[in-house]
């Protein structure tokens, strides 16, 4: 179950007066050839008392200005966005960030998404139900890897990387190193490791002893 569905319900009561609270918001652009300020304006009409500027993609997980937007809440107050893109760019990010929120006993808002609402019964329960189903999404695609995994097992195939050096290669290193040549100058010819030679010498050595 995601952390998220854990601490939605719980939300509610740390709106007791809402009067108190700040409302803070998050204005993001992904190039300097874009301007925030219209995403300001919109946030300071609906009552953000300060606006945190950042260009950054969206796809970027580590964006420093939403990290010190999240930071400065207090509980009670609440995030505000134009959009939910400029907070996210998928469901488990987004998740992931109302998460970070709701451990700092804040709320959140959308102006453009009036359903991603927080600080409201509604906005909760519609937050939880997709949750619930991102859940339930990565919980088909592990189900789906998993078949897929056996299904191919069944066929003979084999999984996981591919082996650096062909059948061929493994038994010619292993013949150019039993005559002697070094197996630096081996690696080398072959584009490999020096381990990746030493593991082969392993290999036919256990296999002399047997």
């Amino acid at each position: 179950m995601p952390i998220l569905l854990k601490r939605l319900p719980f939300l509610g009561a740390y709106f007791r007066c809402i009067m108190d609270r700040m409302i803070y918001g998050y204005a993001r652009v992904s190039t300097d050839g874009q301007s925030v300020e219209s995403q300001v304006e919109q946030l300071r009409t609906a009552g953000a008392a300060q606006v945190t500027r950042e260009t950054a993609s969206g796809a970027r997980t580590d964006r420093a200005g939403l990290r010190r937007a999240v930071a400065q809440l207090q509980p009670g107050d609440v995030l505000l966005v134009t959009r939910l893109d400029r907070l996210a760019r998928s469901t488990r990010d987004l998740l992931n960030t109302l998460a970070a929120i709701a451990d700092r006993q804040a709320g959140f808002r959308s102006l453009g998404d009036t359903w991603a609402d927080t600080t409201t019964p509604h906005g909760r329960l519609m937050l939880t139900i997709l949750g619930g189903l991102a859940e339930f999404e990565r919980e088909l695609i592990r189900a789906r890897t998993t078949e897929g995994r056996s299904r191919a097992k069944a066929r003979g195939v084999r999984l996981g990387r591919r082996p650096k050096l062909t059948l061929h290669q493994q038994q010619e290193a292993r013949q150019r190193r039993d005559a002697g040549e070094p197996v630096r100058d081996i690696a080398r010819s072959y584009n490999v490791s020096h381990s990746t030679i030493s593991r082969l010498s392993h290999i036919k050595s256990d296999f002399g002893r047997a």
